[in-house]
């Protein structure tokens, strides 16, 4: 589907690469100036060049999500350049998927980006928004934040209380014309999963968790995330989306 959000503002964040930056790219393609937020600077450097040569507006702000200070700095310099906010994808995140998650120090990173993050992120949108009048904010959860992961136990719990977090905010932000969402991606192609996928073995074993017998694109999970900030999605709030194919029916 085609969108038109000539004259919206779109921050991103994690849109160095995989799905943030999918996202980023199809708000830029549909008329948004797009705030590409990461850590990665060389990642959200080409994120801002891959929307501006097709023809998008974009600029890129280093922030770690974890930090709120930085999180209030690169909503103020949002609105410096581009006036106001009417939406937020809150997408930065880690998996750890190599790492001992019951080692404290990695319990405390996970949620200090994965959750502590997108409540950062969640407070500095909504104060912009309100003084816009309303906006939408998705956040990315998972489906491990439906349903359970034996060998993840600090990314699991990071993304069920994304979605507690989402429901919080759709109920508390209604009055304010704010609608929150989140998305729950499946396994999904992108630099998370690459180490993982490269692997013949494991890539089948990914594959073979969806019916539909694939891994998920990118453009699939942006496309979810523009429709819920769409006029389309305008009795949207609270909803964890999952986009998975089939894997939590199977």
């Amino acid at each position: 589907m085609d969108y038109d959000f000539g004259g919206k503002v779109a921050l991103i964040t994690g849109a160095g690469s995989g799905i943030g930056r999918a996202t980023a790219l199809a708000f830029g393609k549909s008329g948004a100036s797009v705030i590409v937020s990461d850590v990665n600077e060389q990642g959200g450097d080409e994120t801002v060049d891959l929307i501006k040569q097709t023809g998008g507006q974009a600029i890129f702000i280093r922030c770690d999500v974890a930090d709120a200070s930085a999180v209030d700095e690169m909503v103020e310099q949002a609105l410096k350049e581009y006036g106001h906010l009417d939406y937020g994808h809150n997408n930065a995140g880690i998996a750890n998927v190599q790492a001992d998650e019951w080692d404290e120090d990695v319990w405390a990173r996970s949620l200090s980006i994965n959750l502590t993050g997108v409540m950062h992120c969640m407070r500095a949108e909504v104060k912009a928004m309100r003084e816009r009048g309303g906006g939408a904010i998705v956040n990315t959860s998972s489906i491990n934040g439906l349903t359970g992961n034996a060998s993840q136990p600090a990314y699991v719990s990071t993304k069920h209380g994304v979605i507690g977090l989402t429901r919080h905010g759709a109920l508390k932000w209604a009055k304010d014309n704010i609608r929150v969402n989140c998305v729950c991606p499946g396994v999904i192609e992108t630099a998370m999963t690459e180490a993982v996928a490269s692997n013949p073995q494991y890539r089948a074993a990914m594959e073979n968790m969806t019916p539909l017998g694939r891994m998920g694109r990118p453009e699939e999970i942006a496309g979810a995330v523009l429709w819920l900030c769409s006029d389309q999605a305008s009795f949207v709030t609270g909803h964890p989306l999952v986009i998975d194919g089939g894997a939590t029916v199977a």
